[in-house]
């Protein structure tokens, strides 16, 4: 055989003394092979002409591989569990380390309906967008229609899908960060990008979007393409620059038509139209000028198009989609008062005073009566949350002085609105104190710190209010997360809380003082030895990281001034993948405290109202600025009439009259639009989706056949387990009696507690297909089964046996059978693909005459044949022999049923990469043969019929 034909996908070769199976990229310099029955990380090239290579062939079944019939299904399992190129419906579902719902087959099924592949994937908080996005490229690439990938995302989201894709979806992305910039581009060739050096990247949206960055991605776009927090790259009135440039970053890599473009937010619409017209125009640029309100019947037309490319769920939506439950845990919503000690309310009344002076103080310029405003703001809401952030500020330069734009980074230093310019949620105490304030000014300020500083932790009902909550849940077993809005209260509220609860109590705070990486590492070392912990910390936790393994409570220490930004804290625990039932939310104010009292009321009531009634997260109409300045300049800062002007009263709220009703009104009829605006379950049928599921669970295997296949081979193995949680976890006690072949292939010495179905706790290991323990004991089962010259007892999944049974009428053979087909793609140029299929395959009669096949879900049945009375050894061996002696006629006639396979999924692929810019020349599906035989059995009738051998 000549080093070309070794080359060729799917054929076995023996080299270095095994079998393997070339691979595609395989050339006839250098052969890419994978161990028969091996894994991934063994995967090695070969050169030909320095290492003997002969050609090989799949060992048959022989007498020694004699042994138990049912374990064939184990020997089924262990092979189909160890495949990696399954054929199927989904190349992808082979690799990844993760059983995606039912729900989420929805995108990519749309996905794979287009060409290029342009999505907006817009499901609630904690849904799984991450997964959905990353499913859709991870099936592109196993499809051989992509080979780069890029996802864009704020940078502190970055090293949370490095790591997503790296674990769930096995695609290692290097991170292109203004901290990683000048190592990856040392070494380029002149005229190369990093993007062509690595194929797989996570980018930081902000530094990539900057001119010569932005234009150096573009010109060397990836095939694919995921945007993250796709809301932040719109247009609309009032933008900023920052938001802009992603714009345009994103804009101009949507108009590379060979670019598949994968968008992911969950607030695309928010009733802001123009926002929305703009987020949808990055998908294709005729949905530009979609007509407003799309709930009218002229449309209808652009929704069926835009419905091609938009999906859009709440949790209601998929919770019982298929019939499949998917937990969610209820949540404990409650509203905590507190009230304000007299000393601490004159301070606040007499600070409010202050401000109102010094707001209305109309003998400077309208730049320092800018300054003033912000100033005063940032000292009202700094003492709202903790004598700390009080004293920090009052200490602090004004943020806002020397900037060029001051309503701007007033904006991102006081209020709770996102950052348009870079992304980062900023925790800082805002400073209040400006140089040219007069003396007497800066003496007041010097007064307000001496009397805060005189505010002992005790006497901080505030505080101690909190305490008492905290320890109520900690006595209910919750861990909770405790957010506060400034880093000098995060710290505060810590450090009292060490001073107050048990010792054996861990209190950590996390703020943005701590790079993302330390912060995770900090997080991961309070959770990960068990007992009673809670996190303090600012809100650069309330995006992007996941927090619901290690935490099941939130407590707004300080309530966010954008009630946007309070789902997004409870979002970090009330998420798919929480482990608990039950989650608690506590949100805390303070009764006497008139800014408390009109954010509650104004603001978060009214959005978490919204959303239980109509199950849409709609956000506040209008921008940030504006509703503080309506709530606040018009209303803080204004003389009560009729009253001393230094007293504080709830009767904020009865002041607010026209401002409240005007907005809840304008955002009740944003609400109403958005819910009839909303795209649900796409342009899918469900019955679509169940059909290419159940292929998918054939093709590769289920959470239920992993779970089947771990008890069985556990139990052969003698190996001691106790099945936990009606069998949906297990305990695996692993010792050193345990025999070291075994332990090696679990990749473990000591017990452990695995889990079958998500979500887990952080003391379990997720049992799925691709996990380590699940693939290692799998691979060693078929290595043992296969290598009989190495073996001194009976296999734990023996190839070959024989059996009576009820389950058939007449003489019956079955197969454990594995397929290989080269699959070539048309929209790939290189060399074919290739896929596998393990299949049971039975025909009654035998080759001596002619015989029946068996249709495949008559051949599965029979896997799950019990035995019927005995058949002695000998006459076993004599039906096993019989049909060993018979297995070349039955392998000669497996090239018609290799050619029925190799059609079907030729079918398959096309019914579900079904796109409309499909390239000429079509898929091709070709087996490879001989077909692989890995089990052998018979199966004889209970009774047997006269004249037959006994």
């Amino acid at each position: 055989m000549t080093a070309r034909s070794f080359a060729r996908p799917g054929i076995l070769v023996r080299a270095r003394g095994r079998e393997w199976v070339v691979l595609p990229g395989s050339s006839d310099e250098l052969l890419k092979l994978s161990p028969l029955g091996g894994l991934d990380e063994e995967i090695t090239g070969v050169i030909p002409s320095i290492e003997e290579v002969v050609s090989a062939s799949f060992p048959q079944p022989t007498m020694k591989d004699l042994g138990d019939f049912s374990s064939g299904r184990l020997l089924r399992d262990a092979a189909r569990l160890s495949t990696r190129a399954a054929a199927g419906p989904f190349r992808s579902f082979g690799r990844i380390a993760v059983e995606p719902r039912p729900y989420q087959l929805v995108p990519l099924m749309m996905a794979l309906k287009l060409n290029p592949v342009r999505m907006l994937i817009a499901d609630d908080v904690g849904i799984g967008k991450t997964i959905e996005a990353c499913l859709i490229a991870r099936e592109l690439l196993d499809r051989g229609e992509i080979n780069t990938l890029a996802v864009l995302c704020p940078p502190h989201l970055a090293e949370q899908w490095q790591q997503e894709l790296a674990e769930k979806f096995h695609i290692d992305a290097e991170l292109v960060l203004s901290s990683t910039i000048r190592r990856l581009e040392k070494g380029l060739a002149l005229g190369e990008s990093v993007f062509t050096r690595y194929p797989f990247t996570v980018v930081s949206t902000d530094f990539i979007k900057q001119d010569a960055r932005a234009n150096d991605l573009v010109n060397h776009c990836p095939d694919c393409v995921i945007v993250d927090e796709a809301h932040g790259c719109t247009l609309a009135a009032g933008v900023g620059k920052g938001r802009q440039k992603r714009n345009q970053l994103v804009s101009a890599i949507s108009q590379n038509e060979n670019c598949h473009l994968i968008l992911v937010t969950a607030t695309p619409h928010s009733g802001n139209e123009a926002a929305f017209r703009s987020l949808i125009s990055l998908i294709d640029r005729k949905f530009a000028d979609i007509p407003l309100g799309l709930d009218n019947s002229d449309s209808q037309n652009v929704r069926r198009q835009l419905a091609k490319h938009l999906v859009q769920r709440r949790r209601n939506d998929i919770q019982n989609y298929l019939e499949s439950d998917t937990q969610f845990p209820k949540r404990d919503d409650s509203e905590i008062p507190y009230k304000l000690d007299s000393e601490y309310y004159k301070i606040l009344e007499d600070i409010l005073h202050f401000a109102r002076e010094y707001v209305t103080d109309q003998s400077s310029g309208t730049r320092q009566r800018r300054v003033r405003y912000w100033s005063a703001l940032a000292l009202l809401r700094c003492v709202s949350s903790s004598p700390a952030a009080a004293i920090a500020t009052l200490r602090s330069r004004a943020a806002v002085e020397d900037a060029d734009d001051i309503d701007e980074i007033g904006r991102r230093t006081v209020l709770d609105q996102e950052d348009d310019e870079d992304a980062i949620i900023v925790d800082f105490s805002p400073g209040s104190e400006v140089e040219e304030a007069a003396d007497s000014t800066k003496k007041k300020l010097a007064k307000f710190i001496k009397r805060l500083e005189a505010i002992e932790p005790e006497n901080d009902r505030k505080l101690q209010g909190a305490i008492e909550e905290i320890k109520k849940l900690l006595q209910a077993g919750f861990s909770p997360i405790v957010f506060c809005r400034f880093i000098d209260t995060s710290n505060y509220v810590a450090e009292q809380l060490r001073a107050t609860l048990d010792d054996n109590v861990r209190i950590e705070s996390v703020t943005g003082t701590l790079p993302p990486a330390e912060r995770e590492a900090r997080i991961q070392e309070l959770a990960e030895n068990g007992g009673d912990y809670v996190l303090v910390c600012t809100d650069c936790l309330s995006e992007g990281i996941n927090l619901q393994e290690n935490f099941d409570a939130v407590l707004h220490y300080d309530l966010a001034w954008n009630p946007t930004r309070h789902e997004q804290r409870e979002g970090r625990v009330d998420r798919f993948g929480q482990p608990k039932s039950k989650v608690s939310v506590v949100t805390y104010w303070g009764s006497n405290n008139p800014i408390d009292g009109v954010i509650l009321d104004v603001l978060i009531r009214k959005h978490k109202n919204i959303k239980s009634t109509l199950g849409v997260t709609v956000s506040v109409p209008d921008t940030s600025e504006q509703i503080i300045e309506t709530l606040f300049e018009g209303v803080l800062f204004r003389e009560k009439t009729g009253q001393p002007s230094t007293q504080l009263s709830l009767a904020f709220l009865e002041e607010l009259g026209p401002e409240k009703d005007e907005m809840h009104a304008k955002w009740d009829a944003i609400s109403q639009k958005e819910a009839k605006s909303r795209f649900a379950q796409s342009t899918l049928n469900a019955d679509a989706v169940a059909e290419e599921l159940e292929n998918v669970r054939k093709a590769i295997g289920s959470a239920q056949d992993v779970e089947h296949f771990m008890h069985e081979a556990l139990h052969r193995l003698r190996v001691p387990f106790e099945a936990q949680d009606r069998a949906k976890a297990l305990k695996v006690q692993l010792s050193n009696e345990t025999p070291r072949g075994i332990r090696q292939a679990i990749g473990r010495d000591d017990p452990f507690v695995g889990r079958f179905e998500l979500p887990i706790s952080s003391k379990e290991i997720y049992l799925e297909r691709t996990s380590p323990i699940v693939e290692g004991l799998a691979s060693w089962l078929i290595d043992q089964a296969l290598d009989s010259s190495s073996r001194e007892a009976e296999p734990a999944a023996a190839r070959c046996g024989a059996i009576r049974s009820q389950a058939v009428q007449t003489r019956t053979t079955l197969l454990i059978a594995r397929f290989r087909f080269h699959l070539k793609v048309a929209a790939r140029d290189e060399d074919a693909l290739l896929c596998e299929e393990i299949l049971p395959l039975a025909f009654s009669g035998s080759p001596a005459s002619e015989f029946r096949w068996l249709t495949t879900e008559q051949s599965q049945k029979l896997l799950e044949a019990r035995p019927e009375g005995n058949l002695t050894l000998s006459a076993i061996e004599q039906h096993v022999e019989r049909m060993l002696n018979e297995m070349p006629q039955i392998i000669s006639s497996f090239e018609l049923v290799a050619n029925e396979r190799a059609q079907a999924q030729l079918e398959t692929h096309k019914r579900v990469r079904k796109a409309a810019k499909a390239r000429a020349g079509g898929t091709q599906v070709e087996p490879v043969l001989p077909v692989d035989v890995v089990g052998a059995f018979v199966l004889l009738p209970q009774i047997p019929a006269v004249g037959s051998t006994p």
